[in-house]
């Protein structure tokens, strides 16, 4: 049973919650989750995946090695990711693992539930969330108050660029794992699929991206379309709950012939064939920490123009090019298609870059920090971690209070468990602005519990006792 620990044979049981689950279709995270653990999976760990309904469209309970739990959400922007998180976490305290990696930040209001339960755990923080225009002012500051609580809630915590690593050093004196994702190395992808596209290789530009505002989507067509570029634009990608950005992107489209939009794709085949013949590859995200889409078209070996932001230069260098405003990008595409050869350099000098993110070297340091967490060799929770600009009051975040009474759930069933455990939790029939409020009342509750008691000398002790009244550490 997956829910037996394996740590006596060297082997370890690991959860993987957060995301949309496997088959990757949607982001990073969930790339991620698919190319580390069918690794760790292949190694012998057993590894449980978390999805959502509706992911794929027929239920599967396996795939590439990994054991996937499929669970109900809410198709709600704002409640979608907490929603699934909840009954993910209710479901994991029936069926324990040795450790558990949370992807997102914003699920923290669940990683007191998990060190309540004595599961190790580390988040994956990704990008600077808040920054996304698609929040208003409460998810904003439910984003900011998050990354605290994660900060002085989990194990380890798991940052993808150094920008990430750098802003959570800056922001809270707080230790990360710099665990980059891994950029998969496309040669021989052939070009048969392209007719499909309508599009020949090497005569046309490509941008592969959900369509939000951070992505930048509506500048680079905005640029395309004021340039005189004689090769097409192939924009492949959509969004949930992204009507209107979808419309402003349309608009600036009109109707210029050159400009394809062809919606999302998910035929990894034709994907690959597209990002392998692209004269170049348009990149505007700059929020998200390093992305999977840029490393692929890396990988492919395709010259790459991005938006100017630390994360696309510490993945590019010197050999990318970069654009802030749609008027940067009617030279730079000039440039590029009548300097052809210089073009193709760069994409060959991006290629090599690519073998410097590796996805056997990123499972490696998954499969350590998931070894470390299983023997409480991680730094823990960093408690005393507060923003240093003074922006938001915050402290550790303590359980809910019902979770003090919460039975052991290595000896009870989940149904007992979940119902005790999800009084207070901000998943189903609350506002948008709740989890922010939720966050803020038991960060202040264990602020005051901590400057009444002192820090304890062993870690493991400290969380023996973590179903006592005060389930956040003494």
């Amino acid at each position: 049973m997956l829910g037996e620990s394996t740590i006596d044979d060297g082997l370890l049981s690991i959860a993987m919650l957060g995301t949309r689950g496997v088959p990757a279709r949607y982001g990073g995270f969930e790339t991620a989750v698919e190319e580390v653990g069918k690794r760790l999976a292949a190694r012998g760990h057993r590894v449980r995946v978390y999805c959502r309904e509706g992911n794929v469209e027929e239920e599967m309970t396996s795939y590439l090695g990994m054991e996937l739990v499929t669970l109900p959400t809410l198709k709600k922007r704002t409640l979608d990711t907490l929603a699934h998180t909840g009954v993910s976490t209710m479901h994991l305290l029936g069926h324990r693992t040795d450790v558990a990696f949370v992807f997102n930040a914003a699920n923290a209001p669940f990683l007191p539930v998990l060190r309540a339960a004595r599961i190790p755990v580390a988040t994956h923080v990704d990008g600077l969330e808040w920054k996304r225009a698609k929040w208003g002012p409460a998810g904003q500051k439910y984003y900011r108050r998050a990354e605290e609580a994660s900060v002085r809630l989990s194990d380890a915590l798991i940052a993808d660029a150094k920008g990430i690593a750098d802003y959570y050093d800056r922001e809270f004196g707080a230790e990360t794992e710099l665990i980059a994702y891994g950029a998969p190395i496309l040669e021989n992808v052939g070009h048969d699929r392209l007719a499909e596209m309508d599009v020949r290789p090497g005569e046309y530009h490509l941008v592969v991206a959900r369509f939000e505002p951070e992505n930048h989507v509506d500048v680079i067509v905005d640029g395309y379309v004021r340039s005189s570029a004689q090769k097409p634009l192939v924009v492949v990608g959509s969004a949930p709950y992204a009507d209107e950005y979808i419309a402003k992107v349309q608009a600036l489209a009109g109707d210029d012939p050159r400009v394809r939009l062809v919606g999302g794709v998910y035929d990894q085949e034709l994907l690959d064939q597209l990002y392998g013949n692209a004269a170049t590859y348009l990149h505007g995200h700059s929020v998200g920490g390093t992305n999977p889409s840029l490393l692929r078209a890396i990988g492919a070996g395709t010259a790459t123009i991005a938006y100017d932001v630390d994360f696309n230069r510490e993945v590019l260098q010197h050999h990318g090019r970069y654009f802030a405003t749609a008027a940067d990008l009617p030279e730079i595409l000039a440039d590029a298609e009548f300097f052809d050869d210089l073009t193709a350099y760069r994409g060959a000098r991006l290629r090599q870059r690519a073998h410097d993110y590796d996805w056997d070297r990123v499972a490696d340091e998954y499969e350590a920090l998931a070894r470390k967490l299983a023997v409480r060799a991680t730094p823990g929770p960093q408690r005393g971690r507060r923003r240093r600009d003074g922006g938001s009051r915050t402290a550790t975040v303590a359980a809910p209070a019902s979770v003090a009474s919460v039975p052991d759930p290595a000896v009870a069933p989940v149904a007992a468990v979940a119902p005790a455990v999800m009084v207070n939790a901000p998943v189903v029939g609350v506002d948008a602005s709740e989890p922010a409020l939720y966050l803020d009342r038991e960060l202040a509750e264990l602020e005051t519990d901590l400057s009444a008691s002192s820090e304890s000398p062993d870690r493991a002790d400290g969380d023996a006792v973590a179903l006592d009244a005060n389930v956040g550490e003494r």
